[in-house]
């Protein structure tokens, strides 16, 4: 096998062949030859090498994974001294790399083989030979040692190969186990190509050889079997023979190169059932022990030589024969009092042959190991009486069948029973716990060693109510009682029973259950304020104290935040504690523990701390800079020497009077300077500065004592007010301190809202009057004073109210009624509506007003500002003014408006019908056009008559006439008119009934006129529909050229045959229809188109005459049949707008869409 890449895959070898590796020009060959046996290097020990590297360039041996021996034993393999082999083929292989090893394995745990018989010589020196003829010689010479395979080309995992019954591509060598040596050589003139052909063809044969070897294998025939036993029998067989060589090149021997070895397998679940290995070596005949009796077993042979297996050979079966039964199992008591024992046993297994009787042996209580038979036959139970109480016997048991007797059971001890036991002692606590406790009590005195005690612990939990329960049933002499409460009494009672029956209970002891650790304590708080070196803390107990009280709690403390190193600072039973000597700004962790009989709890969560930081030391007195102001002064300080282990972020200026103790802060900020402002003039005071930083303000400094200049007046008392009269008031203040100046001048403010004062007085005066006023009206007012220094502060603003006085005058006045139309119950012609602003009150609320229309009576009302004046003349002015009243008396009047009263509504006009016909109405009313433009001042209102009485309007507008359309034929209608314009709506007139007529009949169509011969003619006509009833006769006219129409037919007939006429003359003819009514006369209706009737010639005539005159005539006749009905031009009319449609739609399809 060759590799371009270099790497060699594992090759595994059988025992006594040698792989070797060898490269040149960067390709690897892999070598499988046979090694002799007899050529060991001198000096040299057997090396255990690593895998080859995970390559090969010829096949080898691949064992089946079931047939894997152990790691094998790898040789160093020598390339010199190589038996027969020429020194001219050995030295053409000296500048390659040569690898080799060995590979020893063991099939069937056998050590591998080391003799060798003369048929493997034969066989070896016969694959020398035939590999020196087909490598050909070369220069004689000796290759050294193979170094050791390189380590990074080493695997350990085989390769893949394919394997088929345990055999892969692989010599005849490696199938007899012969060791091999690796001997290489190459033939530089001859190339690679003649050592690739001659080693392909080297491993056919070694295959064939192979296959050659297995065949024989498989040829072993089926095994006999002799001497049939209960639990052995022998099973011999033949060693496989070979009738014909298979292989020509090989000689002609009949048996394997190697000893063979057999593997002899059974099976006892049929033919097909597992097979289990029962001999493996190299005899022809094995002996199966350890069989079972009567049991049908199949038997099978296989051969094996190294690890080549052969075909299994066919089974055969046998079975064994029947023997006497097992040994059954002791007898056991089933049940027993004093005097008597009841055994029990199973049977044993039967052996082919069923269990007739068992035999049952007693040494009778002696001890001494003698035995005497107490019991035969088949039963498996026996009573044995009259023994003795409290007492041992011993007992062994046999079974017999055909085959013989079985041998004895195992020895049994049994015990009589004895009688009721005395009560136990009570039980004692031997160790407890929080859910258990662990109790130990001890065998009653009086009760032999022999008899079978058992105990029954009964436990009683305080408080339960349901006394005592059983806990324990047995013979040991402690128990653990778990699942109990902790921190809980129990009491606890035994008694002892046997089979006689069962003891007094014991006296009853009470336990207790140790209590559980308690729970941790919930989270510390701070009691009260965080000092810089201390602070108090306290907790609450735990919510569960674990059943036992906590004796005592512990407090850790931590500086910092990483709570590394925990310093105990208190342990006792209280639950607060002030921790002490702490540093001032730093952070602290604490936690607590408590302690109990239960033990010791988890830690409950920290708390964290942080001590305030100490206040900064004093400052240096502030400093003035300047010269001081009369009101203000500018200060400077510095920072102090000490800040208190925190940054100053704060000062604090504060003042005080030269003899007050009292002192307020003017100033406080990070600043080092301020100006303190608020002073009084001419005043001594005294300043002091203290910082502060987040632990607060330090102490005070020292006094720096300041006197201000002098300044304006100080701030004036509030002033004083007097009312004289609702529209005077005299105001009057006080002179302030002047603060070292003295005043010179006042000056008032006045005005009606705070923030809107204007100057009225200036002057040295001390009071001022103030007229113009408005009464019931709040007015401000303030003063100041002025010095030579400056102007001083106004003084609080004064609230002055005048007093009540009567109302103001009513401003304005308005007409209502043409923007509200006042209520039906009053007529703008009659009244007139006004209302007005309610003027000011001046402090008094209105009570009425008072309205004056001149020459009439006033009208008094009440608080309101609207009012209908009624009972007035028609278009007529009136002067009206208002006057408003309150407690105080009357206001003036407003100023006089003129109203005027509307003229009266129009009376209605009568209704008059100018033309009427069976559907309309022509009505006329008034003295007027029939059309009038819209802006007349006198409109109308036309409204008619419904069947249920009420009336709708059907006009309404200036003209005079109107035509009612779409009535109904002799039926009466109402109708009733009103004149409205400006003044209002006048009333309606009274009800006009007006009657249409009857309907006329319809026209008739034109008459068909048929000439029947010279002489007469027939007329015929269409017939018309009764109308409503009325019956419809018809009257035909006729006119003889020029003359008048007269009446040739009168009746219901729609035709008429006239006779008489004259040949020469023209006759024309008409119909009309007459409504026959009947408490009415007669209604024709109009006459038809007229129809002419014209002579026919003579035949003396012309002819042309003649036949102008027939051809007149008969066109005339043939006109009159061939008009066409209604009917008939209307579905005519149909059709062509059908067909127009078709051809639109075609066209629209065609030429637009398309």
């Amino acid at each position: 096998m060759m590799s371009p890449n270099g790497s060699v895959p594992p090759i595994y070898v059988p025992p006594g062949y040698v792989s070797q590796i060898i490269e040149e020009n960067g390709v690897r060959r892999v070598l499988v030859l046979p090694q002799q046996p007899e050529f060991h290097p001198g000096g040299h020990s057997p090396l255990h090498h690593p895998p080859p590297p995970p390559h090969a360039h010829l096949p080898a041996f691949i064992p089946h994974p079931a047939m894997m021996p152990p790691p094998p034993h790898l040789y160093t393999g020598m390339a010199g001294g190589v038996g027969d082999m020429s020194s001219q083929y050995i030295s053409q292989y000296h500048p390659a790399h040569i690898y080799s090893e060995q590979d020893s394995h063991t099939q069937h745990g056998r050590p591998p083989f080391v003799h060798r018989d003369d048929r493997t010589s034969k066989t070896y020196e016969r694959l020398q030979k035939k590999l020196k003829e087909r490598q050909g010689g070369g220069v004689g010479g000796q290759v050294k040692d193979s170094p050791p395979p390189s380590p990074q080309k080493t695997c350990s995992s085989p390769s893949t190969l394919d394997v088929q019954n345990g055999v892969g591509g692989k010599s005849l060598e490696a199938e007899q186990g012969q060791p091999s040596h690796a001997v290489a050589g190459t033939d530089r003139q001859t190339g690679r190509g003649k050592n690739g052909e001659s080693g392909g063809r080297d491993i056919r044969e070694l295959d064939e050889e192979a296959q050659a070897l297995l065949a024989l294998l498989s040829t072993i025939s089926k095994p006999v079997v002799s001497d049939i036993q209960a639990r052995r029998a022998v099973v011999s067989w033949s060693a496989p023979t070979k009738s014909d060589n298979e292989n020509g090149n090989v000689e002609d021997d009949s048996s394997p190169p190697e000893p063979l070895s057999y593997e002899v397998s059974i099976s006892f679940n049929g033919k097909d059932g597992k097979y289990k290995s029962m001999y493996c070596g190299e005899e022809l005949s094995a002996t199966l022990e350890d069989l079972r009796p009567a049991t049908d077993y199949h038997v099978r042979v296989q051969a094996m030589c190294n690890c080549l297996q052969g075909s299994l050979s066919e089974a055969v079966s046998f079975t064994t024969l029947t023997c006497e039964p097992d040994p059954p199992n002791p007898p056991k008591k089933a049940n027993g009092t004093k005097n008597t024992l009841v055994l029990q046993w199973k049977n044993p297994c039967d052996n082919g042959s069923k269990i007739q009787n068992y035999i049952l042996q007693w040494d009778e209580g002696k001890g001494t190991g003698t035995f005497e038979q107490c019991y035969y036959g088949p039963q498996k139970q026996y009573r044995v009486t009259k023994l003795s109480p409290a007492s041992r016997y011993s007992f062994r048991l046999a079974a017999k069948n055909d085959m013989g007797v079985s041998e004895f059971s195992e020895v049994v001890d049994l015990f009589t029973s004895c009688s009721v036991p005395l009560p136990p002692f009570p039980p004692e606590l031997e160790m407890a716990g929080v859910t258990w406790l662990c109790l130990k009590w001890q065998r009653p005195t009086s009760s032999p060693k022999e008899d079978d005690i058992y105990y029954i612990l009964e436990m009683e939990e305080e408080g339960s109510g349901y006394g005592f329960q059983p806990s324990y049933d047995g013979d040991e002499l402690t128990c653990t009682i778990k699942n109990l409460h902790r921190s809980t009494k129990y009491k606890f009672r035994v008694a002892a029973y046997n089979s006689e029956g069962k003891s007094n209970p014991s006296q009853v002891v009470e336990f207790i259950t140790n209590p559980d650790r308690p729970g941790s304590p919930c989270r510390p708080v701070i009691r009260g304020r965080v000092q810089p070196n201390s602070f108090k803390m306290a907790w609450e107990p735990p919510k569960d104290n674990g059943g036992a009280e906590v004796t005592k709690y512990v407090v850790e403390l931590s500086e910092g935040l990483s709570g590394l190193s925990w310093e105990l600072v208190y342990s006792g039973p209280a639950m607060e504690h002030v921790c002490e000597g702490l540093k001032p700004g730093c952070s602290y962790q604490t936690r607590v523990y408590c302690m109990s009989e239960g033990g010791q709890s988890p830690l409950s969560e920290t708390l964290q701390v942080q001590t305030p930081a100490v206040p900064p030391g004093p400052c240096q007195p502030p400093r003035l800079v300047g010269k001081p102001k009369a009101r203000e002064v500018q200060l400077r300080w510095g920072a102090p020497q000490v800040d208190g282990g925190s940054p100053v972020s704060c000062y604090s200026v504060e003042v005080s009077g030269l003899q007050s103790e009292e002192s307020r802060e003017v100033y406080q900020g990070p600043e080092l300077d301020c100006s303190v402002g608020g002073l009084m003039p001419g005043k001594t005071y005294s300043f002091r500065l203290k910082a502060a930083n987040k632990a607060g303000f330090g102490p005070l400094s020292e006094r720096c004592e300041v006197t201000t200049g002098p300044g304006a007046p100080e701030q004036c008392k509030p002033p004083s007010t007097t009312c004289k009269s609702p529209s005077c008031v005299v105001v009057s203040w006080e002179t302030p301190p002047c603060n070292g100046a003295p005043v010179t001048e006042f000056r008032l403010e006045w005005g009606a809202a705070e923030g809107s004062m204007q100057v009225c007085y200036s002057g040295p005066g001390l009071s001022h009057e103030m007229k113009g006023l408005l009464p019931a009206t709040n007015y401000f007012c303030r003063v100041q004073a002025v010095n030579v220094a400056g102007v001083g502060p106004f003084s609080e603003a004064v609230l002055c109210q005048t007093p009540c006085s009567v109302p103001a005058a009513v401003n304005e006045e308005e007409e209502e009624g043409d923007s509200e139309p006042p209520p039906p119950l009053y007529s703008p012609s009659t009244c007139l509506g006004i209302c007005w602003d309610p003027p000011c009150d001046h402090g008094a609320e209105i009570t009425s007003y008072l309205i004056d229309l001149g020459e009439r009576q006033p009208v008094v009302v009440g608080p309101i500002t609207k009012h209908i004046i009624q009972n007035l003349q028609p278009d007529t002015s009136y002067r009206i003014r208002i006057q408003a009243l309150n407690s105080l008396g009357a206001g003036p009047f407003s100023h006089t408006f003129k109203l005027k009263t509307k003229p009266l509504p129009p009376q209605p006009p009568r209704l008059e019908c100018t033309a009427f016909s069976h559907q309309t109405l022509r009505l006329k009313w008034g003295d007027g056009p029939a059309k009038s433009a819209t802006s007349d001042a006198l409109q109308y209102q036309l409204q008619m008559g419904d069947k249920s009485g009420r009336f709708i309007s059907l006009y309404k507008g200036p003209c005079h006439t109107h035509k009612v359309q779409r009535l109904n034929e002799s039926t009466s209608y109402t109708f009733r008119i009103q004149a409205f314009n400006e003044a209002g709506e006048g009333p309606f007139s009274s009800v006009y009934t007006f009657t249409t007529p009857r309907s006329p009949p319809a026209p008739v169509k034109a008459p068909k006129v048929e000439r029947l011969d010279e002489s007469s003619c027939e007329v015929t006509w269409e017939a018309l529909p009764p109308m409503k009833g009325d019956p419809i006769i018809y009257t035909l006219q006729c006119m003889m050229g020029n003359s008048d129409f007269k009446q040739a037919y009168k009746g219901s007939a729609t035709s008429f045959h006239v006779q008489n006429l004259q040949p020469s003359s023209d006759y024309r003819f008409r119909v009309c229809a007459i409504r026959q009514c009947q408490d009415a006369p007669e209604l024709s209706g109009p006459y038809s188109p007229t129809v002419t009737l014209t002579p026919q010639r003579s035949d003396a005539a012309a002819s042309g005459s003649a036949a102008g005159s027939g051809s007149r005539a008969g066109a005339e006749s043939i006109r009159a049949r061939r008009s066409l009905t209604d009917e008939q031009c209307a579905f005519l009319l149909l059709m062509v707008f059908a067909i127009i449609a078709i051809l639109i739609a075609f066209v629209i399809q065609y030429f637009v869409i398309k």
